[in-house]
């Protein structure tokens, strides 16, 4: 089995979710830095267009959303589980909540005006102008909450979470699962990269040692790799065959009237909306799996989540 790889850049959110949950599971991985901005070349050269972050690689299959490199975790190390079967079905709820609704309330907060400055100090004017650009490019058709409603937003949520950690470690019991990763991320953009917007979260106190605890798992053991070697190592590989790789479940579910083999493109519901596009090898009652060529690294198999995303036919 190949080390997984994971394309990530430092202050990326959700690249720090993946990040603790390797380190959660005391795993040794590759970092390849990637651009926050576009364009990203590399990534691209992978994904189809998908262009996201993080995004994990084991040779030549590419897997995209942080709940699918969940999935993907616990096949490459069942233990200590992110979605145990004893809250199976509460656990993934609670996480696509966090990576969703409380996201975007802690990030409206997190990046006021006034805010913008500490989390982007020594940054030139004009890289701030283009992350503003981009990131606006990539919420085509969704809302953006206002600061006043974002601020009070957050702040219930941050009460719920507390309520939830009222006699125990972690959000669902003594160990952590994918939604405390879920639920943290935002949070520690706050404490970490805007401390001065950080206040909000003294009227929750319990949260402070929860997040603690989360930040002492780690970050497992990474390894820098450039994205050339990345990229070498995914034209040197053969995708893993459907159902025998890390996704087991190759159990045909057709909802959309499209038979395996057809040209699809798969796009996400919101956010970065930018398609990917390839030959449909599974739809799965969890997943989406395309086949796809690339002049600099051959045949990939890219991993989309079904939940989230957008499966078209494309017309020849």
């Amino acid at each position: 089995m190949h080390t997984p790889i994971l394309h990530q850049y430092p202050t990326s959110p959700f690249a720090e979710k993946v990040r603790a949950m390797l380190g959660y599971k005391r795993l040794a991985w590759h970092s390849v830095h990637v651009p926050s901005v576009n364009p990203k070349p590399d990534l691209v050269a992978l994904t189809g267009g998908y262009r996201r972050v993080p995004v994990l690689q084991l040779g030549a299959d590419i897997y995209c959303d942080t709940a699918l490199i969940a999935d993907v975790l616990d096949h490459l190390a069942p233990e200590p589980p992110l979605v145990p079967a004893a809250v199976r079905g509460l656990a993934r709820t609670l996480a696509q909540w966090a990576d969703g609704t409380l996201f975007w309330a802690a990030m409206a907060y997190n990046l006021q005006p006034k805010a913008v400055a500490q989390a982007f100090a020594g940054l030139p004017p004009e890289a701030i102008q283009a992350f503003a650009a981009d990131r606006k490019a990539m919420r085509v058709n969704m809302t953006q909450l206002r600061t006043a409603d974002a601020q009070s937003a957050y702040r219930s949520y941050l009460r719920r979470l507390a309520s939830m950690l009222d006699g125990q470690a972690f959000l669902l019991g003594a160990q952590p699962t994918v939604a405390d990763f879920a639920a943290y991320h935002p949070l520690w953009f706050t404490r970490t990269r805007v401390p001065g917007m950080a206040g909000i979260l003294d009227a929750t106190p319990a949260l402070a040692p929860w997040m603690d605890r989360i930040a002492a798992l780690g970050h497992g053991q990474a390894t820098p790799m450039s994205a050339d070697q990345a990229l070498a190592l995914a034209a040197q590989s053969s995708p893993s065959p459907v159902g025998q790789g890390v996704l087991r479940d190759s159990t045909f579910q057709d909802d959309h009237g499209i038979a395996l083999g057809s040209q699809v493109s798969i796009t996400p519901e919101s956010f970065g909306v930018e398609s990917s596009s390839g030959t449909l090898l599974a739809a799965t009652r969890t997943h989406y799996t395309v086949a796809r060529e690339d002049t600099r690294v051959g045949t990939l198999h890219v991993h989309f989540p079904r939940v989230g995303y957008v499966l078209r036919q494309q017309e020849l």
